[in-house]
């Protein structure tokens, strides 16, 4: 470890010296994506410079460096703060600064996802290959977006089928027989334009080796798992003002933790979009998605494919918005959603649930240093007659050229789910899993403020959070009813006050010299609730680390006309954390013990050759100083040491 922190040390140490390097005139760099159009934060197309909400971008660009094969992949290598554990059985969880899967709204082009393990979607349905930018915002949505986004928003945007004809075939291979093969192919004709994506994915089973006398549970078995993803895009242009947009997907993922019955994931999807804009003042945005989730067991003896999980979710979505003179804009929308949960863990077997929304927002551009925006969102859930009104203000101010000064306040919320309410079920015999009918939906009060300036080749952003959440929603402490009792119960319910407070800054530079660099910190101090009854909460999942940091620097060189390299070094650093966990999960009666998780750096370098304009030839090292865990409990990262990675990418349309 001493290694991995001197190196550290010596990667983000680069950065401040090459800050202040001598600087030139802005009008030779157009950097950072300033001029990006987006959309999330306000749900109607702002530029990034221009917008009063904090949105971070993951561009085409920075996806492409990471070679990332899903949404996991490359979030915790870009993003500060971010970390995905695995608890129980080696399930994943987020942790996104202190907000889990539950509060933290993914989105595919403005759609919610289907399906749930453990609190969060399943990541490995969003593959990178279809992903034009990734748009986040941090701190509660609520007043946009509904219940889950009540810690921020993560908007997938994929990308458009406008070229005439494009067809690109990857592949990589690396350790443990992981494979990635990948197609993607575009055509445009007149009025039409298709977007098609193909992608696999499997890797093996390994074994890992663990120190002696783990205090608690550890793992022996990392799993694979091998993952089918198609996707389709179809556009049709009737003319400049409206353009539809058809999508489908089938997803299909399986996992083996057991020969004789493997697990198996799957997901339909489908919609349709619109997008009408009659003249340059008015613009109608409707669609309606259709979503299925699928978890079977498939039996290899008898040839059953016994499915145990559905959650299908049919969607309307409806969005208009007016520019008056000034450039304000009103927007008014509303949703609908028919949500449906098969599961062999509920009372009754199934569940179902309608949900509405109706908002408006206005933005107030009130001189060219001032920018304010309201919303204001009404919520209404069948299931209970759950409804909350929610608002959210924010303000931008330009004090000077290049320097925004951002302050925002929003209500967040979240409705119980269906599974939190009617769970009831025996969880491996570990505890009896109980929902509660009676749960209350949290509600959050969030203020940020941050500070973001440009100047040439440079540009930093800081910012500052305080959430306060009343009626987290979460399981308490197992504890036995009754004395006869053989298995304890795992209750669902409102937790008291939970709070997180933090930061993050950034700083990124470019040079004409081909060299890029960023590094981001984030800060993240959690004070972690009690239940009503004073029980200790059963928090499974360790909490947010206080300290973590990323790093990136690549040079980009153009030798000859049919040859340039690209050499990228990555870092991530997370500091460490305790967290309370059972000895033995079987028996409760064994007692809690504090489980240590130590600080980590990760470091990955790549080299990217290109030959001519179609083959790119990429050779990566993943984990460069073999860091391996001592002990692998449940929350630890599921590396085993070094791991080299070899690709291929070939654009079969520029080959002639």
């Amino acid at each position: 470890m001493k290694r991995n922190t001197i190196i550290l040390s010596a990667f983000f140490g680069l950065l401040p010296a090459m800050l202040w390097a001598d600087e030139l005139p802005d009008s030779i760099y157009k950097s950072f994506e300033l001029e990006q159009v987006v959309v999330t934060g306000t749900r109607t197309p702002k530029l990034l410079a221009n917008t009063p909400v904090l949105t971070k971008i993951i561009t085409a660009d920075d996806i492409v460096k990471t070679d990332a094969t899903n949404l996991c992949d490359l979030l915790q290598q870009v993003i500060p703060g971010v970390e995905f554990s695995y608890a129980m059985n080696q399930q994943v969880h987020m942790n996104f600064s202190g907000f889990g899967g539950q509060s933290m709204l993914i989105l595919v082009d403005g759609e919610r996802l289907a399906g749930e393990t453990m609190d969060d979607v399943d990541f490995t349905r969003i593959g990178m290959d279809n992903v034009d930018h990734i748009e986040i915002v941090k701190g509660a949505a609520s007043a946009l977006y509904g219940s889950n986004a009540a810690g921020g928003v993560i908007n997938i945007i994929t990308k458009k089928g406008i070229r005439p004809f494009s067809l690109n075939l990857n592949t990589r291979l690396g350790r443990h027989n992981s494979q990635r093969y990948g197609l993607s192919w575009q055509l445009g004709r007149g009025k039409w334009s298709n977007l098609l994506t193909v992608n696999r994915n499997s890797s093996d089973n390994f074994n890992v080796r663990n120190g002696d006398n783990p205090v608690t549970r550890v793992v022996t078995t990392i799993y694979g798992d091998a993952v089918w993803n198609f996707k389709e895009q179809l556009t049709y242009t009737l003319n400049e003002k409206l353009r539809l947009t058809g999508r489908a997907g089938y997803f299909y993922r399986q996992l083996v933790r057991t020969s004789e019955v493997p697990e198996r994931y799957r997901d339909f999807m489908g919609g349709l979009r619109g997008v009408w804009t009659p003249d340059q003042f008015n613009s109608v945005d409707f669609s309606y998605s259709f979503d299925q989730y699928d978890k079977s067991d498939y039996q290899r003896v008898t040839g059953l494919d016994i499915r145990d999980y559905s959650n299908v979710q049919n969607s309307l979505r409806l969005l208009y918005s007016h520019t008056f003179e000034g450039e304000n804009v009103l927007s008014v929308g509303a949703d609908y959603m028919h949500d449906y949960l098969f599961n062999t863990n509920l009372e009754g077997r199934s569940r179902k649930q309608d949900s509405f929304d109706a908002f408006a927002q206005y933005d107030w551009n009130i001189s060219k240093q001032w920018e304010v925006v309201g919303a204001l969102r009404y919520d209404y859930f069948s299931d209970g007659r759950i409804s909350r009104l929610t608002p959210k203000v924010s303000a931008r101010y330009q004090p000077v050229h290049n320097l925004n000064l951002r302050l925002s306040y929003g209500m967040g919320f979240r409705a119980p789910t269906l599974k939190e309410k009617y769970y009831n079920f025996d969880m491996s015999g570990i505890w009896i899993v109980e929902g509660n009918p009676s749960l209350k939906p949290e509600v959050s009060q969030n203020f940020n403020v941050s500070a973001d300036y440009t100047k040439g080749r440079y540009n930093f952003t800081v910012s500052a959070y305080c959430n306060k959440i009343e009626n987290k929603i979460a399981t308490g402490a197992p504890f036995y009813k009754n004395a006869s009792d053989i298995i304890p119960h795992l209750p669902y319910l409102n937790l008291d006050d939970y709070s997180v407070i933090g930061g993050e800054a950034t700083a990124q530079a470019r040079w004409t010299n081909g060299l890029t660099a960023r590094l981001a910190y984030s800060y993240t101090n959690e004070r972690l609730p009690k239940d009503k009854n004073s029980n200790a909460v059963n928090n499974q999942y360790i909490p947010a680390r206080k300290h973590s940091m990323t790093g990136h620097i690549d040079w980009d060189h153009q030798w000859a006309k049919n040859y340039g390299t690209n050499i990228g070094l990555d870092g991530r650093f997370l500091s460490a954390v305790d967290n309370l966990e059972f000895v033995d999960y079987y028996d409760i009666s064994k007692g809690i013990k504090t489980i240590h998780y130590p600080s980590y750096a990760l470091f990955k370098l790549s080299l990217v050759q290109r030959i001519g304009k179609s083959v790119k030839l990429s050779v990566i090292l993943d984990n460069v100083f073999n860091y391996k865990p001592e002990y692998y409990y449940l929350n630890c990262p599921l590396t085993d040491g070094t791991n080299l990675m070899v690709g291929l990418s070939v654009d079969v349309d520029k080959l002639f």
